[in-house]
């Protein structure tokens, strides 16, 4: 993580003098400046012991966390140290410098040492940099004038430590080589994708079980629609932000990090030069379109480009808002969505029978690619883009759905703005329109009937053929009643959706729904001050919204908590359908 600043800088001019420049000493006490929104306790400032110095680092304590600490723990905690000054020394600096370029060296402290803070943290932080420190205090009142990091406490004797001090460390190369060099401002986002990959550069991740990269593996799985450039600083961000970044250097190399930081460019526009100039046609926009292709498909046979070749990541696949059509008949589903850009959105449609038609609509000030997939009933992909007008507006039909292809999934992709991102991107809407026509199969003619069941004609039949004949068909008219009634019997049952449990994701837009029937008397059963109305519909609109609202708000805990969410969303996904199923059990 990065703490980004607005320099002040006073219109007076300096004499800068020789001063003499003392190296820090162990046992000695500072007092540091420290960013609140991190800090456990929500302070600006703490004082802090060096416990320990080595040849590139200086580690030093919190007082008071230091203080509350036992004997056997602040062993455990210098031994840890002793282990991670010694990592920093041989493996990361020379590894991560060697690739990006150094630090700014001996920097504005003058010291060829960094310094690295311990201090405990919200649970959530794992470390942070501050480009603050790399000012002066006449244009930043809070730097701690030195090369410097931040470790959250609480972790610091994890086998991940070292994960998260090469995280942070890349951001201090970073100022130097981009800042510094080039006055260029990076891109949060960008900035932060390099650092997620250097775990993985330095071979912390070869270890797949309880690694850094798993555990940005597993976030993305529970939050896979998250926009990868706008940066709130939440887990969702690293989770598809570090998927995205390692299926960029799987596919095309190092290189693009490396170049894309050695250039005056930022962002977008500096990745699209690096590819340029490693010798790649793809811009930065056919990569994110191929990526949110393959996290659904993850299969090679579609195209190198559709799957992971990390042995980690074989079997790794986003899981889809599933839509179900119904079995018989005409069918109609239509949905108003709304996304960001670059952020990955997968809708499957299964069910329905005969013709499937899909009509996208996108908000006609953005550019959208709508990539979508068919799967056969033997398991195999095919893939398809809509062709969009001017308006954003596209139509794809497919045949044979609920025959030979058994599920279709669309991806529709907003990738409009290169530039300039904050912490708060605007929604885009789009709509999408589901429909299905089962035709039936014509009837046969007389004629037909009698060339395929009958031996010779009727005419040329005596009495007493006729008679048997008619006793064959009656007989077998019986047995395609009763299988008719066997099949029939069975389909209802298929189609009968009960209220005993949720096993499919719910949303606002969804008409007609039994699904969303039962959802509505769930709602009703936890009370007024839940579901005060009371409806009962089948359709999923802005009260049901407001009651999933009030639900998932009420059970934050088990809902919000564990996906970083501080209001409730009204969708409802695997995290609310898992508490209302265990509500269900107990009744």
């Amino acid at each position: 993580m990065r703490n980004d600043i607005k320099l002040i800088f006073i219109g007076l001019f300096f004499v800068f003098l020789p001063v003499i420049v003392s190296a820090d000493t162990l046992g000695q006490q500072v007092n540091f400046f420290v960013d609140p929104s991190y800090d456990a306790s929500g302070r600006n400032e703490l004082l802090a012991t060096l416990k320990l110095q080595t040849q590139k680092i200086n580690f030093y304590i919190d007082n008071s966390w230091w203080r509350s600490l036992d004997s056997q723990e602040k062993q455990k905690i210098e031994e840890s140290l002793n282990s991670l000054g010694e990592e920093f020394y041989y493996v990361i600096y020379p590894t991560l410098t060697s690739t990006f370029g150094s630090e700014w060296r001996p920097g504005i402290d003058k010291d060829y040492n960094i310094t690295v803070l311990i201090h405990p943290m919200k649970k959530e932080a794992r470390g942070y940099f501050r480009d603050t420190d790399e000012y002066s205090r006449i244009q930043a009142p809070n730097s701690n004038e030195r090369e410097m990091l931040y470790l959250n406490a609480e972790y610091i004797t994890s086998p991940l430590a070292k994960s998260f001090l090469a995280h942070e460390f890349v951001h201090l190369i970073t100022f130097n080589q981009k800042e510094r060099k080039y006055k260029a401002k990076e891109d949060v986002w960008l900035n932060e994708a390099r650092a997620e990959y250097a775990p993985t550069l330095l071979g912390y991740d070869d270890q797949y079980v309880g690694s850094y990269f798993q555990d940005r593996v597993n976030t993305f799985l529970r939050n896979p629609s998250d926009s990868i450039t706008e940066w709130k600083g939440v887990s969702a961000d690293y989770g598809a932000l570090s998927m995205f970044v390692h299926y960029l250097v799987e596919k095309y190399g190092i290189e693009i990090l490396v170049d894309s930081l050695h250039s005056n460019k930022t962002g977008i526009a500096s990745i699209n030069e690096a590819l340029v100039k490693n010798g790649f046609q793809k811009s930065f926009s056919d990569i994110f379109t191929d990526w949110a292709i393959a996290v659904l498909a993850n299969d090679c046979s579609l195209g190198r480009e559709y799957c992971f070749k990390n042995k980690n990541l074989l079997n790794i696949r986003v899981t889809p808002l599933i839509n179900f059509l119904p079995l018989r008949g005409k069918s109609s589903l239509g949905v108003n969505q709304t996304t960001k850009n670059w952020t990955g959105n997968w809708f499957k449609f299964i069910g329905g029978k005969g013709v499937l038609k899909i009509k996208f609509i996108g908000n006609p000030q953005n550019l959208f690619r709508v990539p979508y997939l068919l799967r056969d009933i033997s398991g195999n992909w095919s893939l398809g883009f809509f062709d969009l007008d001017k308006e954003q507006r596209g139509e794809i039909t497919v045949p044979e759905i609920g025959e030979s292809i058994t599920s279709v999934t669309i991806i529709p992709l907003a990738e409009t703005k290169i530039s300039d991102f904050s912490d708060s991107e605007p929604e885009i809407p789009f709509f999408w329109e589901a429909s299905t026509i089962y035709e039936e199969k014509k009837k046969e003619s007389l004629s037909q009937v009698n060339s395929k069941y009958l031996e010779k004609p009727i005419g040329e039949m005596t009495k007493e053929e006729l008679v048997a004949k008619i006793a064959e068909l009656t007989e077998l008219l019986n047995q395609l009643k009763a299988q008719l009634a066997v099949i029939e019997n069975k389909e209802d049952n298929q189609s009968r959706i009960g209220c005993d449990g949720f096993y499919q994701n719910l949303y606002f837009g969804m008409m007609h729904n039994p699904q969303v029937r039962c959802l509505q008397e769930f709602l009703k059963s936890q009370g007024s001050d839940i579901y005060p109305e009371g409806l009962v519909t089948g359709n999923f609109l802005s009260l049901t919204k407001a009651a999933v609202i009030r639900f998932q708000e009420k059970y934050r805990e088990e809902i919000l908590d564990p996906l970083g969410l501080e209001k409730g969303t009204g969708f409802v996904g695997p995290m609310t359908r898992k508490k209302i199923n265990a509500l269900l059990v107990t009744r």
